[in-house]
């Protein structure tokens, strides 16, 4: 989560009901791209919140390292972990401050996270993004979409959007439409969604 937002805010979001995002199962499309063979090597989920994704990318053999500004998430996440036969790491660190880490990574799975941002903010991660993923390294980022009906939930991103904010420095392998399973409570089982694959070049 950003910085712009206390972590006690991201905290209160995991205390009670689940919100909407944590489903308590991995995203359909990122099994897909678990199945596939997508989630490899030094693997960052960034924004992890729960850990359902950093869990599911240490089960195919990634060496997972999630990060949350949510200390709660967090602490879920690692309790979740000490339930499964993997051994993910888990770090409270805001995502827009990676680079403190001085680690690189070959993946970058992001379900969620993008959305959030302003425009500032943005921009601001992208350039943090590109610091800590190696050359031909992908980030499979899946964020929601302007075509997304109402005016609940996070920032619409539009196609223009994602193409602009990944413009220098990267390469858009593949941007499709996909959807986010949600909780219930908002009249709907899914939401409308983006999933690119952004393979980072040179640097810019």
């Amino acid at each position: 989560m950003t910085a712009a937002d206390a972590p006690h805010d991201w905290d209160d979001s995991y205390a009670g009901v689940p919100p909407p995002w944590d489903i308590g199962r991995p995203q359909p499309a990122f099994m897909r791209l678990a199945e596939a063979g997508a989630l490899t090597g030094a693997l960052l989920d960034a924004g992890c919140g729960t850990g359902e994704h950093t869990i599911l990318a240490a089960r195919h053999k990634a060496s997972a390292l999630g990060i949350d500004l949510s200390r709660r998430a967090i602490q879920i996440a690692r309790n979740k972990a000490a339930d499964c036969d993997v051994h993910p790491r888990f770090e409270v660190l805001d995502a827009l401050r990676v680079e403190s880490l001085a680690q690189t990574f070959d993946t970058i799975v992001d379900s969620g996270l993008f959305h959030i941002f302003d425009d500032d903010a943005r921009a601001r991660y992208v350039t943090a993004m590109h610091a800590v993923l190696r050359r031909g390294g992908h980030l499979h980022l899946m964020c929601f979409s302007d075509h997304q009906p109402g005016d609940w939930g996070p920032r619409r991103v539009s196609e223009h959007e994602l193409r602009t904010a990944f413009g220098s420095g990267w390469r858009i392998d593949s941007l499709a439409r996909d959807s986010f399973d949600i909780n219930p409570g908002l009249g709907t089982a899914t939401a409308e969604a983006w999933l690119a694959n952004v393979v980072r070049l040179a640097p810019v």
